[in-house]
């Protein structure tokens, strides 16, 4: 299969490219197309086979769930069985956006989207090439990232090609994405509503629309074996790059120190070695492939760089990988969920 690149101008004529996109999904073909979060693979939701080929495409378990893009809120009734008053009002707060709800679902989305569940994943991004792709599609696009299984998630189309070249029908290249880590989910099947992914979304910000949240124990770790995951990036591992990864946890000085030390050793026995710095410490670090993945002044920019990060380092050959731990105070939890889970969570205390 050859895999066709499209640039998306911004412009009107773009149409007729949304138009063949749209007509990709209806035959059952795949997509991809850029989100404000990360680059999605997108399939028709309502079409069993092309969730199988979604599965297929990127090497993905059949039982981790496909979010389900819709781009009217007119099109969530018809694949849920209810929709709760606290769907209603997180709606209105943060749709379109980079938050996703999960639904009992109903007869019209088949098993083979939600990976074996009786519930589904639902949002409206905050992209205006994902909603026109959208609306020139079936209505409703299953689509997880746009990467195969296991890699960091793309925030750029040449992302997507890297891996998905000759696998797919169309890539629509956007551009660089805004955010950069996946969307916040959040369950409401249940009394409360349950935080099941971290995101640009906080805790706190859901909280102050809907009251009281649970943070699902899941999000510090990855489920064992036997445990049917009740949303994207939850059991598997994800994000990872090919060298290893190891996040240092400490006092600053303590991390600087430790992280240049194991850089030198590396060195030694001939590996080339990677630093995850931010910019407050670029200048700490004395050698080794220093990467600064943003400020802790201006969180945003740490999730909008860390993937496109780790698949540079993968692009020169890095085989081992130090980062800063990265909790900051609002996006940290989001940051660290995915460089915890890229990292097989091996963290070194110092």
């Amino acid at each position: 299969m050859e895999t066709e690149l499209c640039v998306l101008s911004g412009t009107g004529a773009d149409s007729a490219i949304f138009e063949k996109a749209g007509k990709i999904i209806k035959d059952g073909g795949l997509v991809a197309f850029p989100t404000e979060t990360v680059y999605g693979l997108g399939g028709d939701a309502l079409n069993a086979e092309s969730s199988k080929k979604i599965y297929a495409a990127k090497g993905r378990p059949s039982d981790n769930p496909l979010i389900v893009h819709i781009a009217e809120m007119s099109a969530l009734e018809p694949i849920v069985k209810s929709i709760p008053e606290s769907a209603k009002l997180l709606a209105d707060a943060f749709w379109p956006g980079p938050l996703t709800m999960i639904f009992n679902k109903s007869d019209m989305v088949p098993y083979s989207t939600t990976g074996g569940l009786d519930t589904v994943a639902v949002r409206m991004p905050d992209h205006k090439a994902a909603l026109e792709f959208i609306r020139n599609s079936t209505g409703y696009i299953a689509a997880p990232s746009a990467n195969r299984s296991g890699r960091p998630s793309p925030t750029l189309a040449s992302h997507v090609m890297s891996d998905l070249d000759g696998r797919i029908e169309m890539v629509l290249d956007g551009g660089a994405v805004g955010i950069g880590v996946e969307s916040t989910i959040v369950d409401l099947t249940g009394d409360v509503p349950m935080l099941l992914r971290p995101g640009y979304i906080t805790p706190d910000m859901l909280g102050s629309i809907v009251g009281r949240i649970e943070i699902d124990p899941a999000i510090g770790g990855i489920l064992p074996d036997g445990t049917h995951p009740k949303a994207p990036g939850m059991k598997y591992k994800h994000y990872a790059p090919q060298g290893e990864l190891y996040i240092v946890s400490g006092e600053d000085g303590n991390v600087t120190a430790y992280i240049n030390s194991a850089v030198a050793k590396g060195k030694e026995s001939g590996e080339l070695v990677g630093v995850i710095a931010t910019e407050e410490n670029r200048e700490l670090y004395k050698d080794g492939v220093v990467r600064v993945v943003g400020s802790k002044a201006d969180e945003e920019t740490i999730a909008r760089h860390l993937f496109a990060v780790l698949r540079e380092f993968d692009d020169i050959g890095v085989t081992r990988i130090y980062s800063e731990e990265l909790d900051t105070p609002r996006m940290g939890m989001a940051v660290m969920n995915r460089l915890l889970k890229a990292a097989a969570h091996r963290v070194i205390k110092v």
